[in-house]
């Protein structure tokens, strides 16, 4: 086997992926403090052609070199707008059409395989700090509640690493599926 190089790859430029349809997905990024994660959320959205980014609370903004770093350019090919307050956000999204959903462990969460998908559906996946998760008073906004499984000692995965399992299996779902 030979490694491709990146011209044959045949990657959309900044245009064309501007210009692409999107899958019907908004991320929100609630006070999300490492710029890194905010970085690789990037990145990954752009893989998956998201729709766009909300940047809530104290969650960095491009450009920034830190979130550079590991968007490796994704800050200009994905969308994004910040808002102060992560309900704010929430609550526009609700009033054009999206379902919530909080990537949260929670009373009735349910097992993302077990998430019934909608290709026709406009989704706003909702994804908390670090440390303390998505604000409670998001959760309550929220239509449902989502979670991964986890087989191991930790009880939660790194926000970018969520973002990238959930991507794919809505992308999966909603595009290669459909």
């Amino acid at each position: 086997m030979r490694k491709l190089n990146t011209s044959e790859l045949h990657r959309k430029t900044v245009q064309d992926f501007k210009n692409a349809s999107k899958i019907p997905i908004v991320v929100v990024l609630d006070n999300v403090r490492s710029l890194n994660n905010i970085g690789s959320i990037f990145r990954t959205s752009d893989a998956f052609l998201i729709e766009a980014i909300y940047l809530c609370g104290i969650s960095a903004t491009p450009p920034h070199k830190e979130i550079h770093k590991t968007a490796l350019g994704a800050e200009d090919s994905v969308s994004w707008k910040y808002f102060e307050s992560t309900f704010t956000a929430t609550e526009i999204l609700k009033s054009q059409g999206y379902v919530l959903i909080a990537l949260e462990q929670t009373e009735h969460s349910i097992s993302l395989e077990k998430f019934p998908v909608d290709p026709l559906q406009k989704y706003a996946l909702i994804f908390g700090n670090e440390v303390k998760g998505i604000q409670q008073e998001v959760i309550d906004g929220c239509d449902q509640c989502i979670e991964i499984p986890q087989f191991g000692t930790k009880h939660s995965f790194n926000v970018s690493v969520t973002a990238g399992i959930v991507f794919w299996e809505l992308y999966r779902r909603m595009i290669l599926e459909a």
